[in-house]
């Protein structure tokens, strides 16, 4: 593998950690605040809560699904190069990954895998697509449609109430089963009823658009060979750190100043739905980009290549979490959500990363594919004449 992927999987391997991080504090979903906190420890709790969100809320999900976007361009070019059509089987791809994603689902309703499986669908017919037109696409989505639809009703009704989002009527459910000692209960309520409060969740947020754009633009920078190593791309990730910096700043002050702008509550938060995207956008495209620059010198190459295992791994890595992390906070495990916040969540989180290094440098030494990532390789190309070589 040239070096050009390794920084891929380093990076994607730095979205691993960093959502493992977020899912740690939020108790894998559960929010909960212990009582027997001392006032000292909830204050740390807090700076720790916001301090994390800040730098991963909204960034790593998406720095996730850009990536996802890149290797659906790799895997496609690699097979036309052969002249394959890889598309057909990109589609049976997608069922396999669900088929994880619900079982990743019973452990842990946050689940993503279902729903990339379900838009990463979107990008067969995008493929043939000449780059403007996906440009144009990308940015109709990152514009957020249906929330601008939503503004415009809101300008026109300024005063009306606005009702609390769907979502919360089942993430209000949660206690029922996630506290509870039987582990049937726990999957069995996050199947049925916690994938329909995240679904719903993602739909009042914008996701599924931001999802497929991130997916087309991944898919795009993949066209441009973006991730290899060069002068010119050397520029053009300076350029994005600079430009991507310059845009967060004050999309981040208007986005935190939304309620000094306008009384009206309908307007700021169709506003905020719209701005807050963005903001965390431009905040990933800095970190993306400052993580490719530092990968590539003699500096920080070496520290940043040490988590490149965990990207190779990434499904594992992302199904063991949410077992791990829901026998940790549950409560037919060790019920950790009761007595665990922010601070002792995180330390958790840092010693679940380091386990997952070492174990990912050890499988990865040994083996070529990871155990999750080998099945799905497998069962991707079965009955396939000619064993092919792409990379996942």
């Amino acid at each position: 593998m040239s070096k050009r992927f390794h920084v891929v999987d380093a990076l994607r391997g730095f979205a691993i950690i960093s959502i493992m991080l977020l899912h740690n504090i939020e108790h894998f979903d559960f929010y909960h605040t212990p009582e027997s906190l001392p006032a000292w420890m909830v204050k740390i709790d807090s700076v720790i809560w916001d301090t994390l969100f800040f730098l991963f809320g909204g960034k790593s999900f998406a720095i996730f699904a850009l990536l996802f976007g890149l290797t659906f361009f790799i895997q496609i070019n690699n097979q036309q190069k052969k002249g394959n059509d890889f598309r057909p089987r990109f589609a049976w791809r997608m069922f396999l990954l669900l088929i994880f994603g619900i079982i990743n689902s019973a452990f842990f309703q946050g689940d993503i895998l279902m729903i990339y499986a379900v838009i990463g669908l979107f990008m067969i017919p995008l493929a043939k697509l000449k780059s403007q037109v996906l440009v144009v696409i990308a940015a109709i989505l990152l514009l957020q449609p249906l929330e601008l639809f939503q503004l415009v009703i809101a300008i026109q009704n300024p005063d009306m109430e606005l009702a609390n989002p769907t979502s919360w009527t089942y993430f209000g459910k949660m206690s029922g089963y996630i506290t509870d000692d039987s582990l049937w209960t726990t999957l069995k309520g996050n199947l049925f009823n916690g994938r329909r409060a995240v679904l719903l969740w993602n739909y009042e947020n914008g996701r599924y658009f931001q999802i497929l754009a991130l997916f087309i633009i991944g898919y795009l920078m993949g066209r441009k060979n973006r991730f290899e190593w060069n002068a010119d791309n050397k520029r053009y990730w300076l350029n994005m750190l600079l430009i991507s910096a310059l845009l967060f700043m004050p999309l981040f002050v208007i986005t935190k100043n939304m309620e000094g702008l306008f009384t009206s509550a309908a307007i700021r938060a169709s506003l905020v739905q719209i701005t807050q995207p963005w903001t965390n956008l431009a905040f990933m495209f800095s970190m993306v980009s400052l993580f490719i620059l530092l990968f590539h010198s003699k500096l920080f190459h070496k520290l940043l290549n040490i988590i490149t295992p965990i990207g190779k791994m990434s499904l594992t890595n992302y199904v063991l979490q949410s077992i791990i992390g829901s026998f940790i906070y549950y409560g037919f495990g060790l019920g950790l959500y009761e007595h665990t916040g922010a601070t002792y969540s995180l330390i958790i989180g840092i010693v679940l990363s380091v386990v997952f290094i070492i174990f990912c440098s050890y499988w990865d030494n040994r083996h070529k594919h990871g155990p999750l990532e080998a099945l799905w390789h497998k069962l991707t190309w079965i009955g396939y004449s000619t064993k092919p070589n792409i990379h996942r």
